[in-house]
């Protein structure tokens, strides 16, 4: 077995086949970006293909989060190191938040695994840190915030890095950003938003959400409220689903459900399973989400135990991942619902009471999660450049964390890294070009659709387009 010694050794000799400076590249930029952009859309829901490209037509930000697949196609151009272990797939700043564990404590870690694989971590780091730099524009902190921000996820992923590579492999699978341990560590200014993050956690329950989203049908039955364009029934004047999605039409939705529920426990552990069997299941609702899954098929069921107290499951489609044809690495996977969930497993520290999958109707796959219980996300708007580079620091632990765990391969990257700032440089370099391209991308992406090529509807737009 090798010492850590060798460890580190292996990491910095890989400098010599792909030096740390080489990092700066921005790979495979000389492409159309609208053919890719269109391919992403292939297989969504058709009517909600405009509201997609909507969400991303509202800033060069907002364009980046909703096409991971653009950037996955030009990583595919850039030098690394050379391992592969699972990563995030989709790895930008939004995608990072916290949760509850099974035992009811707030972490915070990456969040979202819908393009989890095996691949490069330098992919993950790259895409976080130039999401970083196009936010920084976009709220208007200024360049010399930018750069230090970027700096700061670096140097914070290097830190992570070197301690989980001088720990045991136990202490490094049980190791977790806690906001106890945020909340001890923030400075004056952003512990005022940690504060307010626990307690927006605290209050982010099923049994809050349930008046906020549910009314009582002419029976009397609780059901999921209509939101165009967030949420409708599918079934009814207010579906937006096509042809190819019958089944989701039909009003016994119950029996099509059934199916997917007992696939579904079958992933789930023992007692897990034992107690999802206290509830019934009252309501099922499509649920428009985030940016780049906008179009994808992603369910709500409403479920209630022997007293009404609600549990929110959401059924989220899962793809295939966007990074996949552009690894080279064996990964055979049978189920992409399977796929989410075990790179999302070994990536946290914990993860979802209820996280599992199961199989649709017409063969979707699909991941299954609850809907909102404690989880929050970062509210950029509300970030002076303190807070802003706080937020980077915690973002780069976490992915460094991840990867640690992920890979078992810390004491490689760390030594890889070194200890110097030539990666946190280069990485930088790297940021600012691809920040230039991806406003370059955005332009002809606005041009799009002004010309007709691409449909594209704001909320509001789309939301009168399908009143009842």
């Amino acid at each position: 077995m090798a010492t850590l010694k060798d460890r580190f050794k292996e990491g910095r000799d890989a400098r010599k086949h792909c030096p740390r400076s080489t990092q700066a590249i921005v790979g495979n930029v000389s492409r159309n970006p609208i053919p890719l952009i269109k391919a992403s859309s292939e297989g969504r829901v058709k009517s909600l293909v405009a509201l997609r490209y909507g969400r991303m037509l509202v800033s060069p930000f907002t364009f980046y989060r909703g096409n991971a697949l653009l950037q996955a196609h030009d990583l595919a151009g850039t030098p690394t190191m050379g391992l592969v272990s699972p990563i995030c797939g989709d790895c930008h700043l939004m995608n990072f938040g916290g949760f509850a564990t099974p035992e009811r404590n707030l972490v915070f870690s990456v969040n979202d695994f819908d393009e989890t694989h095996p691949g490069p971590w330098e992919w993950d780091l790259k895409r976080l840190v130039a999401s970083f730099l196009v936010a920084a524009r976009d709220l208007r902190h200024g360049d010399s915030v930018g750069e230090a921000v970027c700096l700061e996820v670096m140097r914070s992923y290097q830190q992570t890095m070197l301690e989980c590579a001088e720990q045991s492999a136990l202490e490094t699978w049980y190791g977790a950003i806690t906001y106890e341990d945020l909340r001890k560590q923030a400075s004056k200014t952003a512990l005022e938003h940690v504060e307010r993050a626990i307690a927006k956690a605290e209050r982010r329950t099923h049994a809050e959400l349930l008046p906020r989203i549910t009314e009582r049908d002419a029976q009397g039955r609780l059901i999921i409220r209509d939101d165009l364009p967030e949420i409708f029934h599918l079934h009814g004047s207010t579906t937006l689903l096509d042809a190819d999605d019958d089944w989701l039409h039909d009003s016994d939705w119950r029996k099509h459900l059934e199916k997917a529920l007992r696939e579904y426990r079958a992933t789930l552990q023992p007692d897990r399973r034992h107690l999802l069997a206290r509830f019934k299941v009252q309501d099922l609702a499509f649920k428009v989400v985030g940016v780049g899954s906008v179009g994808t098929r992603c369910l709500v069921a409403l479920l209630n135990d022997d007293q009404g107290s609600p549990l929110f499951l959401q059924f989220k489609e899962a793809r295939r991942s966007v990074i996949a044809n552009y690894v080279k690495a064996r990964y055979r996977v049978k189920h992409q619902g399977q796929r989410v969930v075990e790179g999302q497993r070994v990536m946290q520290s914990a993860s979802d009471l209820f996280l599992g999958w199961t199989t649709g109707p017409l063969g979707r796959h699909f991941y299954v999660r609850q809907l909102r219980d404690m989880k929050i996300s970062a509210e950029l708007e509300m970030f002076d450049a303190d807070t802003f580079a706080a937020y980077g620091r915690v973002c780069g632990r976490a992915l460094a964390r991840a990867h640690a765990k992920a890979s078992g391969c810390a004491p490689q990257i760390s030594g890889y890294i070194g200890k110097s700032d030539a990666l946190a440089e280069a990485m930088y370099e790297f940021a600012l070009t691809y920040a230039e391209q991806n406003e370059r991308d955005y332009e002809r992406f606005q041009l799009a659709c002004r010309q007709g090529r691409l449909l594209a509807r704001s909320e509001a737009d789309f939301a009168a387009d399908h009143q009842p």
